[in-house]
């Protein structure tokens, strides 16, 4: 059941947006060759708690970590470690802070050191979905809007995004719904409605779309073994419109 934001809610939800906009920052600052993927767990950690939110990953089903760090061929959930980021890797961070009981959650993906062209490609389809799905949100949208946009923009590029993995609503609980998925039929799905809260994530992979789950249980990967690349935002809509909190 999708639950429509009160304003009290809405204004909660947006302050834990824009403690997580910082933390997002504050991690892109220190991604660099030579930092080991705990050192940004702990940066993700410490600013969250310093700034009177809770990570929202850390203990989730007994995730261990307040991010996710994903790097290369892994998409998302992977678990950060002492893995010691390379120049030329491709990192995708995802977070999420609780913020008086209410979630935020983003993901972002980030060349360390040296940008290579496909770096640079997989980072921009993965923003560029993004943007496709949100502009689908207007007056009379449906879920199914937003999905086919992204999906359609991914093909495009002869990209692939998995069929196991989708964004979803948000609010008091980190996953709700509607279910927000990245390939999808236009003109079907629930309306979207003013007050709605949604996360939007495009997941970017090469040469197919099958992904396999490490022995960890938690680290997603192209079985490719190519790179790949995820961005996410926590979305409100208000006034038949797409707005960007995080």
């Amino acid at each position: 059941m999708i639950h429509i934001k009160s304003q009290r809610e809405i204004e909660l939800i947006t302050k834990s947006c824009k403690i997580l906009a910082s933390v997002k920052e504050k991690l892109r600052q220190a991604v660099r060759p030579g930092v080991s993927l705990k050192d940004l767990d702990s940066i993700a950690y410490n600013e969250i708690i310093n700034s009177g939110a809770e990570p929202s990953f850390l203990g989730y089903k007994g995730f261990k970590g307040t991010i996710c760090a994903s790097v290369n061929e892994e998409l998302i959930h992977g678990i950060p470690t002492n893995r010691i980021l390379k120049d030329g890797d491709l990192l995708s961070i995802d977070v999420g802070a609780i913020y008086q009981g209410y979630h935020s959650d983003s993901a972002f993906t980030i060349s360390v050191g040296t940008e290579t062209e496909e770096n640079k490609m997989l980072i921009e389809v993965a923003k560029n979905a993004f943007l496709e799905g949100l502009k689908a949100i207007k007056i009379g949208a449906r879920i199914g809007d937003i999905s086919y946009a992204i999906g359609k923009y991914i093909k495009e590029q002869k990209l692939y995004t998995p069929k196991e993995f989708c964004g979803h609503g948000i609010g008091k609980k980190l996953h709700e719904d509607p279910y927000v998925f990245n390939e999808g039929t236009p003109g079907t799905g629930e309306f979207l409605k003013d007050g709605m809260v949604i996360c939007i994530e495009p997941m970017i992979l090469q040469k197919s779309n099958k992904i396999k789950i490490l022995k960890d249980g938690w680290t997603v990967v192209a079985r490719s073994n190519m790179k790949s690349s995820h961005h996410e935002e926590t979305v409100l809509i208000k006034n038949g419109k797409g707005i960007v909190l995080t």
